[in-house]
């Protein structure tokens, strides 16, 4: 990512987060990840990895698992979402095992590195819930925070964020953001610099009602047939 200039335009962010039923046969577990994992071989999808949490920093719900994929427009992501191996896959897969699923998409601009986080990649996952009331230039100061991290935390090899554009599935959380890094081990060392990670959330602390903060490790090459 640091050791390239490529840049990308354009690019639609999709995450969404499971929350498996207690109790559930891993092997179903394995299916849902290998088969979600399986539709990144699809035309329109760019980038696409699935699998459980490294952990949850912060969050009112207890979800257990996440995708994350990548389009090169909106249109990519809803023929994705209409795709018949897609929505066999959450017919199947997905809804018979999970209590509850939630989703943000947004576009970021100008994304550096490669579109595809290499596997081992660390990912901070960052949702925002703004206080009711919050406005247009209070919203841009939350984002021109979020967009200023990288500076302040230089192991941060990509970071993404922007406005959710798919609120229905979203429980009202209206920003995301993702930070990835190279590895466990520059995610614990920014985690370390507790000091300067709490300047940063004081700038927009009193914008904020709600924050979900989760770490996920990319994945190995999975495979799965559609």
């Amino acid at each position: 990512m640091s050791s390239t200039t490529t840049t990308t335009p354009q690019i639609i962010e999709h995450f969404v987060l499971f929350k498996v039923k207690p109790d559930t046969d891993p092997s179903n577990i394995t299916a849902m990840i290998d088969n979600l994992a399986a539709l990144s071989s699809l035309d329109l999808v760019a980038h696409l990895s699935s699998g459980p949490l490294l952990r949850t920093r912060s969050s009112p719900f207890p979800f257990t698992h996440l995708l994350h994929s990548r389009y090169k427009s909106k249109h990519d992501l809803d023929a994705y979402s209409a795709h018949p191996s897609h929505v066999r896959v959450v017919t199947e897969n997905v809804k018979p095992i999970c209590d509850d699923i939630m989703a943000v998409d947004w576009v970021t601009y100008d994304l550096p590195g490669p579109v595809a986080p290499p596997p081992g990649s660390a990912m901070r996952v960052t949702f925002l819930k703004l206080k009711e009331g919050v406005g247009e230039n209070e919203k841009a100061r939350v984002l021109d925070v979020i967009g200023g991290i990288e500076g302040v935390f230089p192991a941060i090899e990509q970071i993404s964020f922007g406005e959710n554009f798919s609120m229905g599935r979203a429980k009202g959380f209206s920003i995301g953001s993702v930070a990835i890094l190279p590895g466990l081990s520059e995610l614990e060392a920014m985690d370390s610099d507790s000091e300067r990670a709490g300047l940063e959330k004081d700038k927009v602390r009193d914008l904020i009602e709600s924050v979900i903060v989760l770490d996920y490790v990319v994945p190995q090459q999975q495979s799965a047939s559609l």
